[in-house]
C-alpha cells in the first residue's frame, strides 16, 4: 500500500483501473489531492469514491503537537512519520493575504551545528518525498490564506537528502502549482549538492547559512565547515546565483558575543562584497532562538542594526528578520525536543500559550 502524497499519478490510474472507474476520474482525484482542501472534503468525488481512496492512500503523518503562537499568525505542528513515527515539524506562517510552509527533510539532522536544536538531537532518518509534500498540503489545508512560499528550513539539511527533496520540488511545482521562484532550499553548505542545485530546471532559491566571516569561527559553529570551508562554500553558491540568475540568500544566525561584532561584519561584507554571484549578496540577519541544548543568546536589536549598518557600509543588503513564534518553540527541533517521547506517536493534542 502506498501513501496518498507517495503515490505518483501512475498509482492512482493504476488503482482506479483495478476499481473500475472511468479513466477520467484519475486526473479528478490527482487534482483534489492537491487542492487547499482535504481529499474527505472534495465535493467534485463521489462520498463512497472518497472513502474507498481515503482508505487505499492513508496519509503518512500523524499530529502529535498542533501549537498555536498567541498571535494566531503561527502554526507549529510535531508529527509521527511513517510506520516508525520518526518525529518531524512542520512551521506554517501567515500574513494577511498569503501564507508560507517551512517543512522539514529529515528526521533529525546530522550536521551537528552547535546552536541548533536539531543538530544536537542528530539524525534519525531522511524524509521520503511524499513525507515532506504532504508538510505542505496538511499546513495548505489548515491556513485561510493560499500557500504561495515553500522555505526548506526545517529540520534536516535538505542537500544530504537531496534526491527526495528534489522530488518533492517537481511535486509542489508541477502538482500544487507553486512558482520555482517561490521555493527556498536552506543548506549550511553541503557545496556537491549546491552544484547539482545549478543544473536543475527549476529556479529554486538557495538560501546558506553561513554564520560566519571565517573558517575558525564557522568551523565551530559549522562543523561540515571542516570538510567545505568558506571559499568552497561562496564557490558553489555563485555557481548557482549564475546558472539562474538568482539572488542567492545567506543566512546569518547573530550570537550575542560570539559572531556579531562590527568587526565581524565588516570581515562578512568584505568577502560578500567581492563574491561574483547574480545581483549581488543579500544576508538575512537572524536573532539566535535560544534551545536548552546551547548557552548562548540572541543579539539585541541595536547590535543588530549596527551589524547590518556595516554590512551596507559595504555595499551588502541585510535583512533582519522578526522573530516568530518563539512561545511555541517554532525554531526547528524544539518542538520535538521538548514535545513527546520517541515512540509514542499515537494521539493529538493542541497547546494553546
Amino acid at each position: 500500500m502506498t501513501s496518498r502524497y507517495g503515490a505518483s499519478r501512475a498509482d492512482v490510474e493504476a488503482l482506479l483501473a483495478e476499481w473500475g472507474e472511468p479513466r477520467y476520474r484519475a486526473e479528478q482525484v490527482w487534482e483534489a489531492l492537491y487542492r487547499p482542501v482535504p481529499l474527505e472534503e472534495a465535493t467534485a468525488l463521489p462520498r463512497a469514491l472518497r472513502e474507498r481512496l481515503a482508505e487505499a492512500l492513508p496519509l503518512e503523518l500523524l499530529s502529535v503537537v498542533e501549537a498555536t503562537a498567541a498571535d494566531g499568525l503561527t502554526t507549529k505542528w510535531l508529527w509521527g512519520a511513517g510506520p516508525d513515527a520518526a518525529q518531524v515539524e512542520t512551521v506554517l506562517m501567515r500574513s494577511r493575504d498569503r501564507a508560507s510552509v517551512c517543512v522539514s527533510s529529515q528526521a533529525g539532522c546530522a550536521m551537528a551545528c552547535s546552536f541548533c536544536a536539531t543538530g544536537q538531537a542528530g539524525l534519525e532518518r531522511h524524509l521520503t518525498s511524499g513525507e515532506i509534500v504532504e508538510q505542505v498540503i496538511r499546513a495548505a489545508h489548515a491556513s485561510p490564506q493560499r500557500v504561495s512560499n515553500v522555505v526548506y528550513m526545517g529540520m534536516g539539511e535538505p542537500l544530504a537528502n537531496y534526491d527526495a527533496v528534489w522530488e518533492s520540488v517537481e511535486r509542489l511545482h508541477g502538482d500544487f502549482g507553486l512558482s520555482a521562484r517561490r521555493i527556498t532550499i536552506s543548506t549550511v553548505g553541503v557545496v556537491p549538492g549546491m552544484r547539482r542545485l545549478a543544473t536543475e530546471a527549476l529556479p529554486v532559491t538557495l538560501a546558506v547559512s553561513l554564520h560566519a566571516a571565517d573558517d575558525d569561527l564557522r568551523t565551530s559553529l559549522v562543523p561540515l565547515n571542516h570538510r567545505y570551508p568558506i571559499a568552497d562554500v561562496l564557490d558553489a553558491a555563485a555557481e548557482v546565483a549564475g546558472a539562474r540568475g538568482r539572488r542567492v540568500t545567506f543566512e546569518y544566525a547573530c550570537i550575542a558575543g560570539v559572531n556579531d561584532g562590527v568587526d565581524q561584519a565588516q570581515a562578512l561584507g568584505r568577502l560578500l562584497t567581492a563574491w561574483p554571484g547574480a545581483g549581488g549578496a543579500h544576508v538575512n540577519l537572524i536573532p539566535l532562538n535560544p534551545t536548552a541544548g546551547y548557552g548562548g543568546h540572541a543579539t539585541d536589536r541595536n547590535r543588530l542594526r549596527d551589524f547590518a549598518a556595516a554590512l551596507a557600509a559595504r555595499g551588502v543588503n541585510a535583512t533582519v528578520r522578526r522573530t516568530r513564534g518563539v512561545d511555541i518553540d517554532a525554531a526547528c527541533g524544539q518542538l520535538r525536543a521538548r514535545g513527546a517521547i520517541p515512540g509514542e506517536a499515537t494521539g493529538s493534542a493542541t497547546m494553546v500559550p
